[in-house]
């Protein structure tokens, strides 16, 4: 029996459908801000073979070394983490992009393609709420940890950090643990109440 074709909507609903389309400059103005990442990525890059191969920031280092400042193993490890902080917001960008666009714009039809990511065969808005979770609470963690690695100087004359700073900042990223704690939970409530009935049957 052929496939019966969908009902004509009407002109309203249509419009209605139809202004998912708005969201379409939104996710390519974030592939833009991916570009600005990559961008800064390579900055960071170069920065970071200066400093170990060139050697371009010794006289800095010698002042800040005279100055209390942080090691030159230190300083490189704070680029590194840098790097892996843009790294990691770029892939929250992607999973932003590609997730939103399939869940609320259109299907991207990458069945079968082998460059698919493998959890965009199963996204959905729950999903994606706790995937965008998890790699915020991933973003927070590489900024706590450089704080923690430049709190040498905490409370001394000049210092960029205070106590209550770094409270707030540790305080923030536990919000942002029990945020996800709390999503997954809900949607391990839904998907167990949803299938319910199937399992019934």
């Amino acid at each position: 029996m052929p496939p019966q074709n969908p009902s004509r909507l009407g002109p309203l609903p249509s419009l209605i459908f139809a202004s998912r389309w708005l969201q379409l400059p939104l996710y390519l103005g974030l592939i833009v801000a991916q570009a600005v990442y990559v961008w800064q990525f390579g900055v960071e890059l170069v920065h970071l073979v200066s400093e170990v191969f060139f050697n371009g920031g010794a006289a800095e280092q010698a002042a800040e070394l005279a100055e209390g400042g942080p090691t030159a193993e230190v300083a490189i490890m704070l680029i590194v983490l840098g790097l892996i902080d843009v790294v990691m917001i770029s892939n929250l960008l992607m999973m932003v992009i590609v997730g939103g666009y399939e869940t609320f714009v259109s299907r991207l039809r990458l069945e079968g393609h082998p460059d698919q990511p493998e959890w965009l065969s199963h996204v959905n808005a729950s999903m994606l709420k706790v995937k965008l979770a998890m790699a915020i609470i991933g973003i927070s963690s590489i900024h706590l940890l450089k704080t923690f690695i430049e709190i040498g100087d905490l409370g001394a004359p000049g210092s960029k950090f205070t106590a209550d700073g770094v409270l707030w900042q540790t305080i923030i990223h536990c919000v942002f643990i029990l945020s996800a704690i709390g999503i997954a939970y809900t949607d391990r409530l839904m998907t167990h109440v949803s299938s319910k009935p199937k399992a019934a049957h």
